[in-house]
């Protein structure tokens, strides 16, 4: 099939129609080739068994796998001679069909990513640009990520100030990119919650969201609150914050220029001072997908370098796709900066071992951040956070697709360079064989300060 493929160059028009066998492969094998462009799946009559009342049916891992594949939308082709009945397809329809109506309901995060299945998305670059009232309306709705920053606040409040002092000890509490004021409300009612007094300064560059966190300082939240129309890199605070609060995070942690962002404010933080999230850590993972490769393909443009479109990461909902190997650590983050000196520049090589013959097309990136104590958010697949959707995985394409065989390694490189002006990332296969560097010295995609 690969060579197949890959002899008519990744034709959109070519597809896959599995034919399904009473006796299916391994789970591994399965999921890689549900990775691949299934646009027909074909079911032979005599896979089917008959039930008491002389029907239809599949056995439980045939349904498993039906269900899967109506998920990637293919086409269900019955075939062969009927067995069962009168009608001589009818009864198969009927059993298919209400197969497809008993699927598990849609989790919300299935629920909010419907239509940007595969849908490559350029990542948001907030520092460079103001986002849109509509873009924060979206990240506003998840209910879960205020949530845990609400309870973040609360734990960290009621550990730094003891019963006794809760009338007279007021903590100052920063809001970093407020925004439009969600992480404000959330501290508040953390405060509320943990009766204690806190003076709040939201601070925010974006001059289309002050006008929002003013409207909402004058309607609501009174004198607690001050709001701050500046960068927090150039803000002089008029006092040391105990405790700063910030969502700067991307789908690959430090993608948004969280870790530039909150060492240029660290000044304002008294020296016991916590920050909220402490810690956060990239994963990557490597996949297979000839849709997303094809997506990728389809981004060329004329006024830049043809392959320009391989050389940067794009936001997306990954759906028809096959993770070779679990995701590995690869970057990771502190605050307060334990040591200011030490620049934010990183390198990783990481190896994964594959268990069956496949292609890679790239790397799947997610991130996960600790906001305080036992206090998490993740877009990890293993520990994603139940219900939260404000962020999609992150996708770091390859120009050359890759032939791996069962039981080799895939090894990658991946750089996180920073200049004062810039960051971006370089990545290169080492291993089974070497690709090219992708985005060297940031010639296609850097993200700006």
């Amino acid at each position: 099939w690969h060579d197949f493929r890959t002899l008519c160059d990744y034709n959109k028009r070519v597809g896959v129609a599995l034919e399904v066998g009473a006796d299916l492969p391994s789970a591994a094998a399965i999921d890689r080739w549900l990775g691949e462009p299934v646009k027909a799946a074909i079911l032979p009559t005599s896979v089917f068994l008959t039930n008491k009342k002389g029907f239809p049916v599949l056995s439980r891992l045939h349904q498993r796998l039906v269900c899967r594949l109506l998920k990637l939308e293919v086409q269900v082709v019955v075939w062969g001679a009927p067995r069962h009945g009168e009608k001589p397809l009818g009864s198969y329809l009927q059993y298919l069909e209400h197969l497809g109506q008993h699927r598990p309901p849609p989790s919300a995060y299935e629920l909010f990513a419907r239509g940007y299945e595969d849908y490559l998305q350029s990542p948001l670059q907030p520092l460079m640009d103001n986002l849109e009232s509509q873009t924060y309306e979206v990240f506003e709705k998840d209910p879960i990520k205020y949530s845990q920053y609400q309870q973040a606040i609360y734990k960290c409040l009621l550990d730094r100030v003891p019963e006794e002092e809760k009338e007279t000890n007021v903590q100052v509490v920063m809001v970093l990119g407020a925004g439009r004021g969600p992480l404000v409300n959330a501290a508040l009612r953390a405060a509320r919650q943990a009766a204690r007094r806190v003076r709040v300064y939201a601070v925010e560059k974006n001059p289309n969201a002050v006008v929002t966190l003013e409207s909402w300082q004058y309607e609501e939240w009174g004198a607690q609150v001050t709001v701050v129309a500046r960068d927090m890199r150039g803000w002089r605070a008029p006092e040391g914050a105990d405790l700063v609060v910030s969502e700067l995070l991307g789908s690959f942690g430090d993608n948004e220029l969280s870790p530039e962002c909150l060492d240029g404010a660290q000044h304002c933080l008294k020296a016991d001072g916590v920050s909220i999230p402490c810690s956060y850590t990239s994963f990557l993972a490597p996949i297979s997908s000839s849709k997303l490769y094809n997506e990728v393909r389809g981004c060329r443009e004329r006024d830049r370098d043809p392959e320009a479109q391989f050389e940067m990461p794009y936001v997306v909902r990954l759906h028809n796709f096959h993770q070779l190997a679990p995701p590995q650590p690869c970057f990771s983050f502190h605050h307060p900066k334990p040591d200011p000196a030490q620049d934010n520049g990183r390198f990783r090589l990481l190896s994964f071992r594959v268990g069956v013959n496949t292609v890679l097309h790239g790397f799947a990136g997610y991130f996960e951040t600790t906001l305080y104590g036992d206090i998490t958010l993740s877009i990890r697949p293993e520990t994603h956070s139940p219900g939260m959707f404000s962020w999609f995985p992150i996708f770091f394409p390859i120009k050359q697709p890759l032939a791996v065989r069962a039981g080799e390694e895939v090894s990658v490189a991946f750089w996180r360079c920073a200049t004062p002006k810039k960051v971006w990332y370089e990545w290169a296969v080492t291993a089974p064989a070497c690709s090219a560097l992708h985005n060297p010295t940031g010639r296609s995609y850097t993200i700006g300060l």
